[in-house]
Order: structure tokens, then C-alpha cells, then sequence
């Protein structure tokens, strides 16, 4: 290896950067930790689930394993996601209670994987009582740009993450 290839790959992989991916809604860019995403998929026939919240699409069989579906767009409150050849699923092992359980996150594409340094992540802002942001791990800084990093654990409640663990359980028992 030439020695700037070196430098090159000690610069991305110093102390304090982290590796997210990022993807888009809308017009907005978003990014999730690299280590909690098990694979990204095209979109595959989703079957619905009656009795489920808005924001869930319904459920995959994803070689044998099912997975329920969540349109982040929705959740957002940015309309239902309008499936393209640039949507896909990503699945990412969201913790609950000691419990992982692999979901789904349907969003309009996927962009790419960034390097973060830590000085390069803004705490959020705070926007008013009543407002929920916990789920939001800071705002990266990226050339002129803002992508706004989350928590996968907290993009759902508890409570929806229990929901929808129990939707799966309940399709895989029938």
C-alpha cells in the first residue's frame, strides 16, 4: 500500500468519527449509525397488517424472517412515502428492553456512507416545549449542508416498538 493510501485511511478512521448512513426523504437528508444497519433491500411487496398504526406499512418475508415495515416519512408527518425505483428498506436492529428486533425503515433512497467527526455533530436544538426530539442524535455538519443523525432506538416509543414486535410475533405464529 503507497503511503498516502495509508494516511488516507488513518485520517477516516480516527478516534472520534463515526460512520452513518444517510438517506433522504423528502428533500431532507438523514443519517443512522452504520453498525445498526443489517442490509438494505429494494422494495418488495409489503403485506398489510389490519389494526396497525399509520406509519407501519406491514410486514416482509425476508428470507424466512419476518419483518415489519415502517414508512419513516409517515412518522415524520411528511405524507406517505410514493414508492420509486430510488425507494428502499432498510433494516436496522432496533433495541427494546434488552431485546433486539430487526425492523424495516422504508425511505426514498439512500445516499451514502459518511465519516462524522465529533466535532462535526451540533447537539439538537431545542424547538419548544411539546416538541419531540429525543429521538434525534445531533445535527451533522457536512460541507454547507445539515443531516440530521437518529437514534434508531428512539425513532419509535416503547410502546411502538413493543406494537410492532407483537405484529410480528403475531404473523409468524399464523
Amino acid at each position: 500500500m503507497k503511503r498516502e493510501e495509508t494516511q488516507t485511511i488513518s485520517k477516516r478512521t480516527k478516534i472520534g468519527e463515526r460512520k452513518f448512513l444517510t438517506f433522504s426523504l423528502d428533500r431532507e437528508e438523514y443519517g443512522i449509525e452504520i453498525l445498526r444497519v443489517r442490509e438494505i433491500i429494494g422494495v418488495m411487496d409489503v403485506t398489510y397488517v389490519p389494526g396497525t398504526p399509520d406509519f407501519v406499512r406491514g410486514v416482509i418475508n425476508l428470507r424466512g424472517k419476518i419483518i415489519p415495515v415502517i414508512d419513516l416519512k409517515y412518522k415524520f408527518g411528511l405524507g406517505e412515502a410514493e414508492i420509486t425505483e430510488k425507494s428502499c428498506i432498510i433494516v436496522v436492529d432496533v433495541n427494546s428492553n434488552g431485546r433486539v428486533i430487526q425492523t424495516g425503515l422504508l425511505v426514498d433512497s439512500v445516499s451514502e456512507v459518511l465519516d462524522v467527526g465529533d466535532e462535526d455533530i451540533e447537539e439538537t436544538p431545542s424547538f419548544g416545549d411539546g416538541v419531540r426530539v429525543d429521538f434525534i442524535l445531533g445535527m451533522a455538519k457536512v460541507g454547507d449542508r445539515v443531516k440530521i443523525l437518529l437514534d434508531v432506538d428512539k425513532v419509535l416509543s416503547t410502546a411502538e416498538i413493543l406494537q410492532v414486535a407483537s405484529l410480528r410475533n403475531e404473523v409468524e405464529q399464523e
